[in-house]
């Protein structure tokens, strides 16, 4: 007999070593590309042009170079703001729709090289690039597909003209992490929509970046989680079937984009987009309306604590600086963060599991290690659901488990989970949720325990719970 594939030898095999260095069944997993991204986490998104210095958000493509004048553009500083808030990277806004180049593309006559900025002779780009191999960051780039200000949109030539400008940007800047892609497609100055050969683009991005992650509706790196609001449903499979969709008006429903598929063909995980301020562009009168500490915390929560990966808009000023309140806030908020995660409560403790109808120890849980993980013959309801026991041995004060699958080798396959405390010699349940995937944080009111259960409830298949931690956050 066969379960999802696995001979029961070769599951006893893997159960007592605790190591799956490879895919062990047909389940989407994410490529290895894929799996740094999904460590990376959490990054910003910086938008960056003209708009900046009209107050628009979408510009027209007819403003004068001249308009984009930052005063003193210091990339450094946002390195140093996104290291405070425990971003791991930043992608910037190469081109929006309005046509404008932050660099002097040689496809392109409305550039940093027509302004009066640094005399034509600067490159946002250059200079983000280099500032982020200096403090440690991730560098990537949006380009918009739409052009409002190029003459050949709309025809046939302007996907030459995309194709050379994206392997301007792939070639010239060193290692890019991430592609962004959105699907907007105006009409052109000739009243026509361009019809985009994406796959066309794919293939340069492999080419010449094959460690990068495409972002777009339907991927093929990473999914939009379906709103701008940073988060992604409770119930989030990181599979996606995208045969038939495209990109913009013709992706996936909202509702399949924030859920995901549980038996999705393709793994294409959740990225969450928010702004720390209403608009996407710098605008002097939302100043007083940058999001707090604590609501950048709770769409954490709803998006990395969900196993999506957060990208948070932080818009330059006039200057080319981080705002003094949008700074302020990232900095409290990156504090708030690692004091949140810092103490592991269940690093060094027993862990128990249970196993052909016993229990048994199975350190491999807690040891911090992405490639052990203790693995749960199927369950479905009604079946005696598998569980891993935490025993802190002395009472400790507990509000939130975080929990991980070992997807990249199994895939993602929890369907459903409870976590019990152990209350007066009873288990007491304090939280139920769906999936896990890449990552599930849980918070709840906070317990004084000396035991902590996790029942896998419902899987497809077998499962593999790679990490469990807890914490204690303020």
């Amino acid at each position: 007999m066969k379960i999802s594939g696995i001979t029961p030898f070769l599951l006893s095999f893997l159960i007592s070593s605790g190591v799956v260095a490879q895919p062990v069944a047909n389940r989407p997993a994410p490529s290895e590309a894929q799996q740094v991204w999904h460590e990376t986490e959490f990054y910003l998104f910086v938008h960056f042009g003209p708009n900046t210095f009209t107050d628009l958000e979408w510009g027209h493509g007819t403003e004068t170079e001249d308009v984009f004048n930052p005063t003193a553009l210091d990339c450094d500083q946002w390195c140093r703001v996104a290291n405070a808030a425990g971003a791991k990277g930043i992608i910037i806004t190469a081109k929006h729709h309005d046509g404008f180049c932050l660099w002097p593309s040689g496809y392109s006559t409305h550039t940093v090289r027509e302004s009066k900025w640094k005399d034509g002779k600067g490159d946002v780009l250059r200079e983000l690039s280099d500032a982020c191999k200096r403090n440690g960051l991730k560098f990537g780039v949006y380009l918009s597909p739409w052009d409002r200000n190029h003459p050949q949109y709309g025809t046939p030539r302007y996907n030459d003209v995309y194709a050379s400008t994206l392997t301007e940007l792939l070639t010239g800047y060193g290692d890019l992490f991430e592609v962004w892609w959105d699907g907007a497609n105006g009409e052109g100055k000739n009243g026509k929509k361009q019809e985009y050969d994406f796959h066309r683009f794919e293939k340069l991005v492999k080419r010449y970046q094959p460690n990068a992650v495409i972002f777009s509706d339907i991927g093929p790196g990473c999914r939009w989680a379906g709103n701008e609001q940073g988060t992604v449903a409770e119930t989030n499979w990181c599979m996606l079937d995208t045969a038939g969709f495209g990109r913009g008006a013709t992706g996936p429903a909202t509702s399949v984009l924030q859920t995901g598929q549980e038996n999705g063909a393709l793994w294409i995980p959740a990225e969450c987009d928010v702004s720390i301020r209403p608009g996407w562009f710098y605008h002097k009168e939302e100043d007083d309306k940058v999001k707090t500490p604590d609501q950048l915390f709770d769409i954490y929560l709803k998006s990395v604590g969900r196993g999506g990966n957060l990208i948070l808009n932080v818009p330059p000023d006039r200057q080319g600086r981080f705002a003094p309140r949008d700074s302020a806030s990232l900095v409290a908020f990156g504090d708030k963060l690692r004091k949140a995660f810092s103490n592991n409560l269940a690093t060094g403790k027993l862990v128990f599991a249970s196993y052909q109808g016993g229990e048994s120890r199975t350190p491999r849980v807690n040891d911090g290690k992405q490639n052990t993980c203790h693995i749960f013959e199927q369950v479905s309801g009604g079946d005696i659901p598998g569980y891993i026991v935490l025993d802190f041995r002395k009472p400790e004060t507990i509000n939130c488990i975080r929990l991980r699958e070992t997807v990249r080798s199994t895939g993602q396959r929890i369907r459903q989970f409870s976590i019990e405390v152990l209350e007066n010699d009873a288990w007491k349940e304090v939280a139920r949720s769906t999936t896990i995937g890449v990552r599930k944080i849980c918070m709840f009111d906070p317990v004084t325990t000396t035991k902590v259960r996790i029942k896998i409830l419902d899987t497809v298949g077998f499962a593999a719970i790679g990490e469990v931690e807890a914490y204690r956050v303020e």
